[in-house]
This record gives C-alpha cells, sequence and structure tokens, in this order.
C-alpha cells in the first residue's frame, strides 16, 4: 500500500466514524432507575464533627444494600454499611457508618491528603456524574482517619478498570470538609461538598448520577451500592445510581478569590561568577480569581503565576532514544485538564498527546519560566464541552517570551464525543509577519461508545511551524473491546517526518505503528489467587517508506492474589533499527540492526501492611550488549502519623562501545500532624548526573482552600575530590520558600 493510499484509507475511517452515531445504550438508564435515592432538603447543616446524631440524618432515607464486587460478585456486603445524603442548597452533606462484625481496628494508617496509600486500605468513596453525562464525574474518597482524596473523572476514566492517566485526574483538588470517629465495632465519616465545588446543569430541579463504594480492607472486600462488574471501577458512572430531584441549587455569586505571597531566599554555586556563589531574595504576591459564568462553566484569571508549592518530579533514567515523560502537577493547569486531552489516552504508554501543560513555563529540563498571566475557561453547555486558555510567559536568558492559546470544543452524543482542537504558540503575536517562530496545531478526534464492550477512537491532526513546510500530518485510530474475560485492541498510528506539536507530548515522529493485544481474565478460586490475566501483543513500527523500525513481542502473566499482592512475569522480543548513533545513559549505541530479548519477574507484596514491599529483577540482551535491571522498595507505615519509603534501582548495562552502571536511590519520609497538616521529604540521589537532591515541604491546610506551605529544596553535586557523593559534596543550589494562600468565596 502506498503512502496516499495508506493515508487515504485513515482519513475515510475516520470519516465514517465521525459520521457515525452510536445506537442509545440502555444499560446506564436502567442503573439510574433501578438505584435511586431521593434528595432530602434540610433547613440547617449538620455539623461536620464525625458524629451522626443530629435528628436531621433522620429524615434522610437510609442506603444499606451494598452488593460484592469482590470476591464474590453479586454477593450481599459481609459487613453492614449505612448511608444517607442531604442537602441544604448550598452544600451536598453525606452521612456514612461503616460497621465490622470482627471488632477488629480498620486497616487505616495514613492521614496524608491524596495519599496513594488511602487507596489501598479501609476507605469509603462516592463519585458524582453532576450532568448526568454518563462520562464525566467528580469522585471523592475518606479513610476512617479522616483522610481525603479527590479526583476528577473524564471518560469514565478510560472505560475499564486499569483505568487512564489521562482521563483520571488525580492532581485535582476540590474543597470539601470531612470528620470523622471511630466507635468498637464501627468507623462513621461525615462529608460536607460545597456546591461551588462542583459544576452541574443550570436547572431549578435537577438529578445527578451517584454511587458508593467501600473497600473493606481486612479481607479485600470491595462493595458497591449500584453494582459494578468486575472488569470496572467506581468510575463506570454509566452504571451508577441516581440522586433525584435535587432543587434551587445555590453556588452564591461563585466567585472565588485567592491571592497569594511567598518569600524566600536561594543560594547557588555557579563557576561562571566572579566569586563563584549568587545570593539572592525572592519576595512575590500574585493572585488566582475563579468565576463561574453559568452554573457549567467556569472561568480562571490568573497573575503573576508561582508554583512553589509543587512537588518534585521523580528521578528517571533515559536508556531510550525518547523523551522521558513527567506528569503536570501545577494547581492552575489541573482542574478539569481532561477537557484538553487529545491523543491516544486509551493506549498503553503515551503515544500521542497533543496537549502537555508542562511546556507552558517549563523547559525540558524542568526550570522555570515567568507565567506572566493568563486565563482559562473550562466546563459544560448542555451537551458542549469548552476548554479555553491563553497564557502569556516572560521574557527569560534573551529568549522573547511566548503566547499559547489553547482551544477545544467537543459534543456528547450519548456516551461517545466528538470534538476538535487548536493550538498556537507564537513569540511574536502582534506582528507574525516579522519572523518570530511560532507552531500551530489543528485536531478533529471522536470517541465512540458503540456497545457496552465495544469502543473506537482516533484523531486526526496537522501541524504549522516556522520554516517547515510538507510531511505536517498525524492520525491514530484504536478499536477496544472489554467484557467480562476478554479484553482486546487495535491500533494505528501514523506521524509524518515534520508533524511537530511543540506544545504536545510526542516522542517519536516519521513512524507507522501497529499494534494488536488480546488478554484474558482467568479466576480460579483457589492456591489464594484472586484473577490471572496472561496477554499477548505485537506492535509494528516502520517509517513513513515502509521500512522495518522496531518490533515488539510481548508476553505476560500477571497472578493477583487475594490479600492484594501480586506476581507478574514477562518475557519481550524485540527489533530496533538504528540508523543514527545515540547515547544509552551515556554509552553510544552504533547505528546498525539489533534483535534481542527481556525478562522480568516483579512481586508486590499485600499494601495494606504496616511493612510492605517490592521486587524487580529483568535480565536481557541489549543493543548487542548484556543489560541487568534491579529495583526494590520497601515501606513502613510506622504509626497513624509516620510513614516512610525507600526505593533503589539498578541499570547495569555491558555494550560493545563501553560498560556503566546507573543507580538511582530515593527516600521519602511523610509525616501527618493531622488531617490538614503534613511534611513531607524526598531526597534522591542519581549516580549518573552525581547528583544528590533534597525536597522538604510543610502543608498546613488552616481552612478548606486555604494553604501554608514552608517548602525547602536542594541539590548537591561531586565535588571534584569527593570519593563517595553521599559523605563530602558541595551544594550547587538550596532554595528556601514561604508561600501562603487565602480562599475568599463570594
Amino acid at each position: 500500500m502506498t503512502d496516499c493510499d495508506c493515508r487515504a484509507s485513515l482519513l475515510t475511517v475516520l470519516a465514517v466514524l465521525f459520521a457515525a452515531t452510536a445506537e442509545p445504550l440502555t444499560a446506564q438508564h436502567e442503573s439510574h432507575e433501578a438505584y435511586q435515592v431521593p434528595a432530602v432538603r434540610v433547613m440547617e447543616s449538620p455539623r461536620i464533627d464525625g458524629v451522626l446524631d443530629e435528628a436531621i440524618w433522620q429524615s434522610a432515607a437510609t442506603i444499606t444494600d451494598f452488593i460484592q464486587q469482590e470476591p464474590a460478585e453479586g454477593a450481599p456486603a459481609t459487613e453492614r454499611t449505612e448511608v444517607r445524603v442531604v442537602y441544604n442548597g448550598s452544600s451536598l452533606f453525606i452521612g456514612v457508618r461503616a460497621f465490622d462484625s470482627s471488632h477488629e481496628p480498620p486497616r487505616a494508617t495514613e492521614m496524608r491528603r491524596d495519599a496513594n496509600r488511602i487507596m489501598e486500605e479501609d476507605n469509603f468513596q462516592v463519585i458524582l456524574d453532576t450532568f448526568m453525562d454518563t462520562r464525566t464525574a467528580y469522585m471523592f474518597v475518606v479513610t476512617p482517619l479522616g483522610a481525603q482524596l479527590d479526583q476528577q473523572i473524564f471518560d469514565e476514566g478510560g472505560r475499564d478498570r486499569r483505568g487512564s492517566t489521562a482521563a483520571v485526574n488525580t492532581e485535582w483538588d476540590g474543597v470539601w470538609a470531612v470528620a470523622t470517629s471511630r466507635a468498637a465495632d464501627h468507623w462513621v465519616a461525615e462529608i460536607e461538598i460545597p456546591m461551588v465545588t462542583l459544576r452541574f446543569p443550570d436547572a431549578d430541579v435537577q438529578s445527578w448520577g451517584i454511587n458508593f463504594m467501600r473497600n473493606i480492607r481486612r479481607k479485600n472486600e470491595q462493595v458497591f451500592w449500584a453494582p459494578i462488574p468486575q472488569e470496572f471501577g467506581l468510575t463506570r458512572v454509566s452504571l451508577a445510581g441516581s440522586l433525584r430531584d435535587l432543587e434551587q441549587l445555590d453556588r452564591g455569586l461563585d466567585l472565588r478569590v485567592k491571592p497569594y505571597v511567598t518569600s524566600g531566599g536561594r543560594w547557588t554555586h555557579d563557576l561562571g561568577l566572579s566569586n563563584g556563589y549568587d545570593n539572592s531574595t525572592k519576595g512575590e504576591v500574585g493572585l488566582d480569581v475563579k468565576y463561574g459564568i453559568t452554573a457549567g462553566l467556569n472561568l480562571d484569571v490568573t497573575y503573576n503565576t508561582d508554583f512553589a508549592q509543587a512537588d518534585v518530579d521523580n528521578e528517571q533514567v533515559n536508556l531510550t532514544r525518547f523523551a522521558l515523560f513527567f506528569p503536570e502537577k501545577r494547581e492552575f493547569f489541573l482542574e478539569n485538564a481532561g477537557l484538553f486531552t487529545v491523543g491516544t489516552p486509551n493506549s498503553t504508554g503515551r503515544i500521542v498527546d497533543l496537549f502537555f501543560s508542562r511546556r507552558i513555563g517549563l523547559t525540558d529540563t524542568g526550570a522555570t519560566v515567568p507565567i506572566i498571566g493568563g486565563a482559562r475557561m473550562t466546563g459544560k453547555i448542555g451537551s458542549n464541552n469548552l476548554a479555553v486558555m491563553d497564557l502569556q510567559t516572560d521574557d527569560v536568558l534573551g529568549q522573547p517570551g511566548e503566547n499559547f492559546f489553547v482551544g477545544r470544543f467537543s459534543r456528547d452524543i450519548g456516551r461517545s464525543q466528538i470534538g476538535a482542537l487548536v493550538i498556537n504558540k507564537d513569540q511574536n503575536l502582534s506582528a507574525p509577519s516579522t519572523g518570530a517562530h511560532f507552531n500551530r496545531t489543528f485536531a478533529a478526534d471522536m470517541n465512540l461508545v458503540l456497545s457496552d464492550a465495544l469502543t473506537i477512537d482516533g484523531f486526526f491532526a496537522g501541524t504549522e511551524t516556522a520554516g517547515i513546510s510538507g510531511d505536517e500530518l498525524g492520525g491514530h485510530l484504536r478499536a477496544g473491546w472489554l467484557d467480562r474475560s476478554w479484553r482486546v485492541y487495535a491500533e494505528y498510528t501514523d506521524l509524518d517526518d515534520n508533524f511537530n506539536p511543540e506544545v504536545g507530548y510526542v516522542p517519536r515522529v516519521g513512524m507507522r505503528r501497529s499494534k494488536m493485544h488480546v488478554e484474558y481474565d482467568i479466576r480460579p478460586g483457589k492456591w489464594g489467587i484472586r484473577m490471572m490475566d496472561p496477554m499477548w501483543n505485537v506492535t509494528y513500527i516502520t517509517d513513513q517508506g515502509g521500512r522495518l523500525e522496531s518490533r515488539q513481542f510481548h508476553h505476560m502473566l500477571g497472578t493477583y492474589f487475594n490479600n492484594g499482592a501480586s506476581l507478574v512475569l514477562w518475557y519481550n522480543r524485540y527489533f530496533e533499527r538504528i540508523d543514527q548513533t545515540f547515547r544509552a545513559a551515556g554509552v553510544p549505541v552504533n547505528p546498525g540492526d539489533y534483535a534481542f530479548w527481556d525478562t522480568q519477574v516483579n512481586f508486590r507484596s499485600d499494601p495494606s501492611r504496616r511493612l510492605y514491599f517490592g521486587a524487580r529483577v529483568a535480565p536481557q540482551r541489549y543493543y548487542g550488549g548484556d543489560r541487568l535491571d534491579m529495583s526494590g522498595s520497601v515501606g513502613v507505615r510506622v504509626t497513624d502519623q509516620l510513614a516512610a519509603q525507600a526505593e533503589f534501582a539498578r541499570n547495569d548495562l555491558d555494550l560493545p562501545n563501553g560498560d556503566v552502571v546507573v543507580d538511582i536511590a530515593s527516600l521519602q519520609v511523610d509525616y501527618a500532624f493531622s488531617p490538614t497538616m503534613s511534611l513531607r521529604s524526598l531526597t534522591q540521589y542519581n549516580s549518573l548526573t552525581e547528583q544528590l537532591s533534597t525536597s522538604a515541604r510543610l502543608r498546613y491546610m488552616f481552612r478548606p482552600g486555604s494553604d501554608i506551605y514552608l517548602v525547602y529544596d536542594e541539590v548537591r553535586r561531586d565535588s571534584p575530590w569527593a570519593p563517595d557523593p553521599l559523605l563530602t559534596n558541595e551544594y550547587r543550589d538550596r532554595q528556601l520558600l514561604l508561600k501562603m494562600t487565602y480562599l475568599f468565596s463570594f
């Protein structure tokens, strides 16, 4: 097939799929009707104190009929759970009693907000599909210790239990309150979710999708109010129940103003300076404003944006020819981030993200570029989704500032969606004819749900870059099937040689990529095994002329035990054609054709234990030589407040052009004074860069939405005479910053 034939075929398929609309699906409507809870309006607000003793709780219907998903799908829950829901117009209140007949204390040692371990312990979860579009939702999680976790969900979290990092916004922080208490045979949670934290239709009377889930960690039992099959999770909002007849919801003026002030100092060792040192102080003020244009549409404005409180990136070693991915952690970009997403969110790994917000205000090395200000508008109007952003960066190191405009429109068709995206990056927006650099991306995309099991998604895009003409198109198409036993998908990606979305993440262009994946879930019901998922896939990549560049055969067997432990085995065979020398951890790899393999054994213990661990070993051939990867981690939750985790990874390469051993070690220590005050320290060492870094962050949420951060960062590099970098090294950079934010809500 010629290049023109291939692209014409892709365009034809995309055009047909865009024109198609799926038949209405009925499963979600049946669930909404079968599982209903009336919204009970109360005149007074309950005290959020973890004690359900007010009379208003007795006015609400009591939800007690929870159904197991794991381990015995469809069976009644083995422990009783009581849930009540009331609202007063300005807030939604949820009261929970979670009983345990064993009288054992719940498995809960985590107090920090948004900690990963919250999902591994006893917890209660609620999900709200406020637009009842069966695609998007807000998810809130609470533990017996009052720890909070919240997420925004898009495209039902990737449609299956494995989910998609692009479809679950784990970094979003909503404004809500929780109080908990414990008794001999149960624990209690009271939750308040202000209406201004949510977006919903502008209607006097409305109903929302809602579902509840409890994790009974002693038994590793997951129970739901509206049942969810084992292949899905709580994010499957198309199977949620409904909260009926909410009336006259009050958002006030729907205006939130959040000023910040930072102060601190920085000490830098730079051999380029006359005395070798640079000391400076820092003081900044800035402002973030959030205004609800409608109940479903939100405007954010930022001035002199500061991200001093953002967590540092984890160290990674790049042993490939392509760029590494680091996730977005900055608050301004997080809310409704999924509305901007166009790319390959349902694929394993990241093939294409046409918009990647880390391209704004951060260099490829992670250095900050000042953002003068900007605005973003996101939300829904009926079945239409709108996401618009415009930001301006400042001049830095002699480079002119840049303007970034991103516009995304999509329309829901049942659980399906079609849309379009435009991105413009320009150094001189007012006078583009002067020759200033520019880059633009245009795309159309779709995500079609043709049945409960069958989905098809894809995009077609083009770019424009100053000084480049021709070969700037790209496209992707994926069809997937997921039912109780099978997960099968096929995908095809075609990216021209000059396809260049500079405000996106595209590690590899000039290729045609095909992949086929087959996976079968087995539940033996013995030997302590809950599930096994043997899988096989093949990935085949050619250049634009059809010449083979890469091929991978992947064989894997995952075994998941009843207590939450897992053992994963895999074997891969690779072919790589290298046309230009690249460096793997600093060692040159010569051009040529290479065939090699790798194996891996990966074990993770029960993560709910106070002491948990993991280990991985992967012997392999690698570009004409040998490679051995090893890693291990051990974590301990010493008390309800103190936890620590140490990790170590080694990449040992023996290649024709040289040998190298790269070690990465990290130690993370967390101390939670309370659910609203926590201290995290992260120390990392990278032997490849001979760098030791430490970051410590104290966060105090003195009221919902208002924080105080105290941040200390330092980076050390080896001195020329240092025999051991952990004993003798010098500061390269140190900084101490204090930041305070205060939320005014009107």
